[in-house]
């Protein structure tokens, strides 16, 4: 593993620099397993603000 130290700037020309040599294929496979691996991420629960609530539905009339 190696350690570089750069500016925010400098990284994301470098990031971008090595997913434009990607071919147009290899592009579309790091978009979807960045994807996946975002949706894996622990995140909080979200509040039902319709949980103790009842809605009313009426079928309109034909």
């Amino acid at each position: 593993m190696q350690i570089t130290f750069q500016t925010k700037d400098e990284s994301n020309t470098r990031q971008l620099e090595d997913f434009l040599k990607l071919s147009k294929s290899e592009r579309i496979y790091s978009f979807i397993r960045l994807s996946e691996s975002i949706s894996k991420f622990p995140v909080k629960n979200k509040v039902d603000k319709n949980k103790d609530n009842f809605i009313i539905y009426i079928k309109p009339k034909l």
